[in-house]
């Protein structure tokens, strides 16, 4: 049976406050978290503009706003630029491995600082081993962490999600005192080396808000796409 002969609850969230901008409000679209088909749908869903946040499938679908916009690289094509050729060269002692995805002390630990550093007071800071798992993982869904070692010491962790369409880049986390390596950057570049080798057409990187300052260095990985009207399309570099 192919995934669009399956069946599968959608639900609509209440309003809550939008993570983006602090005047709005926003509303999300929910595949049924407890499908025993979330697994199979959930690459079809991801080309459709879907996303996940532990076990969470979502997309935004807020009133009178459609400022999310889906967004992925063409890794075929993808050539890195000048700034991302330095931050390669830059970080090119840096060891790389592929590993299941679950919480050990190591990862907790790099997560917490992280978030201390990044999200301080808002809400995410002091996260627990179950607030990662929670945040970060789902038991039906192939993720992996690429992480990132300066010799033994793990410095970036990339949470990737494995699909037949491609890789879903869901969070990444890393040493803020590391600031001058870019190593979210590095990271993102990891993935689309990581695509290129599994033969796989695209790495999603989530929603992209055009002019919103956070949000702006997912355009800076060319070629990439968007999700217009249902119909994803080509959009030139910045």
């Amino acid at each position: 049976m192919s995934a669009r002969e399956i069946n599968i609850k959608l639900y609509r969230t209440n309003e809550h406050p939008c993570g983006y901008y602090r005047d709005r409000v926003a509303r999300d679209l929910v595949l049924d978290p407890e499908s025993p088909a979330l697994k199979q749908v959930f690459p079809n869903a991801l080309g459709a503009g879907f996303r996940r946040s532990g076990p969470r499938v979502y997309r935004p679908d807020c009133s009178g706003c459609s400022a999310c916009v889906s967004n992925r690289v063409v890794v075929a094509e993808f050539t890195p630029n000048r700034n991302q050729s330095r931050c390669l060269k830059r970080n090119s002692s840096l060891g790389l491995s592929i590993v299941p995805a679950y919480c050990d002390d190591e990862r907790l630990a790099l997560y917490q600082r992280y978030l201390g550093s990044r999200h301080a007071g808002g809400g995410m800071d002091g996260a627990s081993a179950a607030d990662f798992e929670q945040f970060l993982q789902a038991r039906w869904c192939d993720t992996r962490f690429l992480c990132v070692r300066d010799g033994d010491r793990l410095v970036a962790a990339a949470v990737t999600d494995v699909t037949p369409i491609g890789l879903s880049a869901v969070y990444t986390f890393f040493d803020p005192d590391l600031a001058t390596r870019s190593l979210g950057v590095f990271s993102i570049l990891q993935q689309i080396a990581w695509a290129e080798r599994l033969g796989l057409p695209h790495v999603y990187l989530g929603y992209w808000l055009d002019g919103h300052a956070k949000m702006s260095y997912k355009q800076h990985y060319q070629p990439r796409e968007i999700l217009e009207q249902g119909q994803w399309k080509r959009v030139d570099a910045p």
